[in-house]
């Protein structure tokens, strides 16, 4: 008791206004807990006995005494070590996509209910700040007729308490949901684990494919006490309606976050993560929402949930998820979290470069290619090529994608260079002046992300053409005319934002001598004529 006697002054002082706890709220659980051996409330002190326990006025803290007096254990999901995780947004800095993976990786499988709950932690240092996590999974628009226009947008809602050593007492007013734990740091391998210990709350578990098996996956189905169910692989983690899974993949978890994982996988190699050793720890967050068919936002992926299972049987299925339109759609927002910005996202490839990834992956499970069953290589050629203009001018996304494409179709065959455009990737990222130490030191110094200064798509669209040849070792020049990337003139458009194109004469004439001085080589053929083999 000694251990969370000493830190009861500093928890309430500090977290009381954000914990929804009162000073005489702590002092009764403090008294409650003199029950227990240890500061977690792990085991009993010698001699307790149930007359004692019976003068605990906290129910929770009473419940848990009695099941340990009568031999039983602390659950392994109310007791659990937590570890801290790289944070997303140094990882995203560090591979040039955005703040896109998952803040929510610590999963609990903890559900606490609308009421008054009580925690203890221990180990958290006093310049950490570690939260408990509440986000409310089973929000719906107010008119479900028409879920898109919702006033607080598609994200996710959530409640946010500050832990600090010791007990800690927190408040659900609006809704109750399962818990995370966000702990995360810059230099995550320099942190040492927490431990918390959830006094009150229901167990829901959750399922690690690295660790459960199938059955496991039936039983967390079947004795779910929340509609949702949280599961995790190597690279990614769910939360789908538990009614759902049941429905589309009952007795098949593993196969289904197997794929996952594959899926993702695949687009990690695209990029050049795994040949260069970059792939992350960290997972990317596949949830349901209530609003919008597929969406990606700065918390991953979402699927729309509903009573015809419309999006949820394209990504629940384990035979769906890698076949045709799911394999696409689940791909096309993975690739959305995926995109190296700026590098090879400037304004007009929002909806173009994520699918890069789309087609690789496609392709890889035997998929046959959209962009050939949609004719879009005839379509660009005749509404580009032909009219000589710029492909960021065809307002078909998928017209657009077919340079990019092309490129790839090259160099894993007459090219004979698969890994193109992994070195590419790691090219592009080593190239972001956003990772650079002096813009380091300005985010060390101002606590601020330094100004991104640079928002002309032509001269991110010329650094790629040079990189890509640099790379390819190949001139690339006349490819890349063809599709109109050397367009000179000015353009404004929208594309998540808006964008003002300019391209000089000046600008392209110094790329193209750029090229010409690394003396490569010329293609074998003419790329713009490849296609998809049927």
């Amino acid at each position: 008791m000694k251990k969370i006697l000493i830190t009861l002054s500093t928890a309430f002082l500090i977290s009381s206004s954000c914990m929804s706890q009162s000073a005489q709220d702590l002092h009764q659980a403090y008294l409650d807990l003199s029950v227990f051996q240890d500061g977690l409330a792990s085991s009993l002190r010698k001699g307790v006995n149930k007359k004692q326990i019976a003068q605990i006025q906290n129910k929770d803290i009473r419940v848990l005494a009695e099941n340990l007096l009568a031999g039983k254990k602390v659950d392994h999901y109310k007791l659990a070590s937590y570890s801290a995780l790289l944070s997303p947004k140094t990882l995203g800095r560090a591979l040039s996509i955005g703040d896109g993976y998952s803040k929510y990786e610590n999963v609990t499988g903890i559900y606490l209910p609308v009421g008054k709950h009580i925690l203890i932690a221990d180990g958290i240092k006093e310049d950490k700040d570690i939260k408990l996590v509440i986000p409310n999974w089973m929000r719906k628009a107010p008119n479900p007729d028409d879920p898109t226009k919702d006033p607080k947008g598609w994200g996710i809602e959530k409640k946010e308490f500050k832990l600090r050593n010791g007990v800690n007492i927190i408040e659900l007013e609006d809704f109750g949901s399962l818990a995370y734990v966000s702990y995360f740091s810059d230099n995550p391998q320099e942190e040492r684990p927490i431990q918390i210990h959830f006094l009150s709350g229901q167990v829901n578990g959750y399922f690690d494919n690295q660790k459960h098996t199938d059955e496991d996956w039936n039983s967390f189905l079947d004795h779910a006490v929340y509609p949702i169910m949280d599961a995790k692989g190597k690279h990614i983690q769910t939360a789908y309606p538990v009614e759902e899974l049941k429905k589309y993949a009952y007795g098949r978890g593993k196969e289904l976050i197997s794929n996952y994982d594959s899926l993702v996988y695949r687009q990690h190699r695209l990029m050049g993560l795994i040949k260069y050793d970059k792939v992350p720890h960290n997972k990317i967050l596949a949830r349901v929402n209530y609003n919008y068919y597929m969406f990606r936002d700065g918390d991953g992926v979402a699927y729309m949930g509903d009573k015809q299972g419309y999006a949820m049987k394209m990504v629940l299925d384990p035979n769906s998820v890698i076949k045709g339109d799911p394999c696409w759609g689940f791909s096309h927002e993975v690739g959305h979290v995926h995109q190296t910005s700026p590098m090879l996202s400037w304004g007009g490839l929002g909806e173009v470069s994520n699918n890069i990834y789309s087609l690789y992956v496609m392709r890889s499970f035997g998929n046959q290619s959209r962009i050939l069953t949609q004719d879009n290589f005839k379509k660009a050629k005749e509404a580009i090529i032909d009219k000589r203009i710029s492909y960021l001018q065809d307002p078909d996304v998928f017209n657009r994608l077919v340079p990019f494409w092309q490129l790839q179709l090259y160099f894993e065959g007459e090219g004979k260079n698969p890994d193109f455009y992994p070195d590419l990737f790691e090219t592009l990222r080593n190239q972001n002046t956003n990772n650079s130490p002096s813009r380091q030191k300005i985010r060390e110094k101002w606590g601020r992300e330094p100004m991104v200064v640079e928002r002309n798509p032509a001269v991110h669209q010329l650094n790629f053409i040079k990189t890509a040849c640099e790379v390819a070792k190949t001139d690339l020049t006349e490819f890349f005319d063809k599709y109109g990337f050397f367009y000179v003139g000015e353009m404004q458009y929208d594309d998540y934002g808006k964008y003002e194109y300019k391209m000089s004469q000046q600008m392209v004439d110094e790329c193209k001598n750029a090229i010409k001085s690394m003396n490569l080589e010329k293609p074998k053929l003419d790329i713009s004529t490849l296609t998809d083999k049927i």
